[in-house]
């Protein structure tokens, strides 16, 4: 119970943090960032569980990096520290995510949501009264797209637990480099966004990590077979 209210806090933190970005930031630039969530398992796997990683993997950590610092430009006219936000949030899902693997097999997933979603709307709750104030709701629309993004929120995130806990990550993780192309493309059509010059070429570098932590994850368990 101790680990789900913890994953829960960990969510309401980088949920914070995520919206944060998104009121400041590019969708696209926002999604990229966020991508560096497979860097920080890498680290946080080998500081909680002591796991060993080689040349690849550490090369693939300092790729990601190096892709997120080309993106945000420390030290330059267009280095902002909401920049920093995605990459606090995928610290903390990161964190959320490997910590899963502290449960058994038979442990409810609908159980760890439950408990992590309690815990991140106190967490929520918390944070909200300590930092800003209560704003009122005036028109249905607000109402719905609020509704909309909890209830689509709250499956998402079951979705993962469930495809974490049954599926090898080395087949998932791929998938989640396709949040860049929807990122960019629903940014440019509702927003106008179009980030190139931000993007380029740092969401390469971190593309190009995960792939490699990806490509060693199935290297690694072919051996072990």
């Amino acid at each position: 119970m101790a680990f789900g209210i913890g994953c829960g806090l960990l969510i309401a933190v980088a949920q914070l943090m995520l919206y944060s970005a998104l009121m400041r930031l590019e969708l696209a630039t926002v999604s990229a960032l966020g991508q560096t969530i497979a860097v920080f398992v890498v680290l946080l796997a080998i500081i909680l569980y002591s796991e060993r990683i080689g040349f690849w993997r550490w090369g693939a950590v300092v790729l990601g990096l190096l892709g997120a610092t080309i993106i945000i430009r420390p030290g330059s006219d267009i280095f902002t520290w909401h920049a920093l936000l995605p990459i606090g949030a995928a610290f903390c899902y990161a964190a959320s995510t490997v910590t899963l693997r502290s449960f058994e097999q038979d442990v409810s997933s609908a159980i760890l949501f439950l408990y992590s979603a309690v815990a991140s709307a106190f967490g929520v709750l918390v944070l909200a009264i300590g930092t800003t104030t209560f704003s009122t709701i005036y028109h249905y629309t607000d109402m719905f797209i609020i509704l909309s993004m909890s209830f689509f929120g709250g499956f998402g995130v079951v979705f993962l637990m469930y495809a974490f806990r049954n599926a090898p990550s080395s087949v998932l993780a791929p998938f989640s480099y396709f949040g860049i192309i929807n990122a960019f493309l629903l940014g440019w059509i509702f927003f106008g966004e179009f980030p190139i010059q931000t993007l380029f070429p740092g969401v390469l570098f971190i593309v190009a990590s995960g792939l490699i932590i990806v490509w060693r994850e199935k290297y690694s368990n072919k051996k072990e077979l």
